[in-house]
């Protein structure tokens, strides 16, 4: 493997641009960003995995995206890391690495052995990608050494997480009936739930999945519950009278794959900031790091609570035992589907958290202006002047889109940050002038 892409790295431009032709939909995306040495790699390599998980039927149904995306950046940030050597390696250390070494190379070659050996089916196309990638580096001699490093890194990040329990089968569930209880949700009424077993998953750099486990959701018959109840059920139904229209535009802007919202807006903010590749590939890996042992967490405590969705609870609402809420056995969402797991506690403001407060602690301030497009609203933008105000919209949108209590939301950005928090303090932290000895 070695000795090929090597190879590869010093084929010709024409070749290049021979297999440019039937590489498929990675290459066209790659040709719409400037072909230049300034192309920041790791933000390439993080386009291609987006590209491959917004691909129908690419990603395994049993297995979070979050995991590919925090292997892939711990592989770029401990290759490159490997030769910038100005902060603590992730988990792999390697010894006479030569900072003439190409950190482009290394970030290039570590993205491709990770992908092609999570995607094989995408093998061809990622193979192609990483010509255009190496084509965009200068031609020296630690461009070899750039992708022998990467390619090393990345095969021993994949090895420590094979047996990580990502490819466990999901857990049989069985729906509760008492009031409160999660049930398959209407109109579509999923058999089961997903990712019933990714709270068994090994996290990145948590302790433990339980580590920061938020207390129990309120009790039914609560003001706090009948206050929430009230908020989603009016807010959040489809077609509200009471939603404003961009309240409902909101609801439906974010209703999609939330963690590849964040990382688009990573890759806006880098660009913007012109960071070098290195403080790239440690943005990357801090940002993905905590979305995955976020993932991690926040399954742990919704299967834990096993809490019952808004549609269930609006039916069901004769049964709660609270003198505040009323039944509407028609309700449905603004967004129609609600998503198939428990309600307790959100995923939007899990990752939504984490990634703003990764985002603020990397440069050192909120405010910074970007745009954002939908996931699943094609073409549709929204715009911000800060970190924590995308985060904060995100959260609530999913009131407006039917699908969370406010406590859901209240519950999961307070894990989020502390998931974030945890990582930022514990991973990928600034060298000490003795730590440079053990490279020596």
């Amino acid at each position: 493997m070695t000795k090929f892409l090597i190879t590869l790295a010093f084929s010709c431009v024409s070749l290049v641009a021979q297999v440019n032709g039937a590489a498929g939909v990675l290459i066209d995306s790659a040709r719409d960003q400037p072909a230049s040495p300034a192309v920041n790699p790791v933000v390439q390599w993080n386009r291609n995995l987006l590209l491959i998980v917004r691909t129908p039927g690419a990603q395994p149904a049993t297995i979070h995206p979050t995991r590919s995306f925090a292997i892939m950046h711990a592989a770029i940030y401990d290759a490159v890391n490997a030769i910038d050597r100005k902060h603590k390696p992730y988990l792999v250390r390697l010894s006479g690495v030569s900072r003439d070494a190409s950190q482009e190379a290394a970030a290039a070659a570590a993205a491709h052995e990770v992908l092609v050996a999570l995607y094989p089916t995408f093998k061809s196309t990622l193979d192609a990608e990483l010509l255009q990638s190496l084509a965009q580096i200068p031609e020296r001699p630690g461009k070899a050494e750039g992708i022998s490093i990467g390619q090393t890194v990345a095969d021993r990040i994949l090895a420590l997480r094979n047996n990580d329990g990502s490819n466990a089968q999901p857990s049989p569930y069985v729906f509760g009936n008492a009031p409160g209880d999660y049930q398959s949700t209407p109109p579509n009424f999923p058999p089961q739930p997903q990712f019933t077993h990714w709270s068994r998953v090994t996290p990145f750099a948590l302790e433990r999945a339980n580590q920061f486990r938020p207390g129990p959701p309120p009790t039914l018959t609560s003001d706090e519950y009948g206050d929430a109840f009230n908020q989603v059920k009016s807010l959040g139904i489809a077609d509200s009278t009471t939603a404003t229209a961009d309240e409902a535009l909101t609801g439906r802007f974010w209703n999609g794959a939330i963690q590849n919202y964040w990382n688009e807006i990573a890759q806006t903010a880098s660009v913007a900031h012109k960071l070098t590749t290195a403080r790239t590939a440690r943005l990357f890996a801090l940002l993905n790091l905590s979305f995955a042992d976020g993932v991690i967490a926040f399954y742990d405590a919704k299967y834990t609570y096993n809490f019952w969705r808004p549609v269930t609870a609006i039916r069901a609402a004769h049964t709660d035992d609270n003198p505040d809420t009323e039944a509407d056995p028609n309700w449905l969402p603004e967004v129609t589907k609600t998503a198939p797991d428990p309600s307790y506690p959100g995923a939007h403001a899990v990752i939504s958290a984490a990634a703003a407060e990764v985002l603020i602690s990397f440069f050192e301030r909120d405010h910074f202006e970007f745009n954002v497009t939908s996931e699943v609203l094609p073409g549709v933008e929204r715009s911000f002047t800060s970190f924590s105000a995308g985060a904060e919209e995100a959260t609530l949108s999913r009131i407006f889109a039917g699908q969370h209590f406010r406590f859901d939301l209240t519950s999961g950005h307070r894990l989020g940050r502390e998931v974030a928090d945890f990582v930022v303090d514990n991973v990928l932290t600034p060298r000490h002038r003795d730590d440079e000895d053990d490279d020596r």
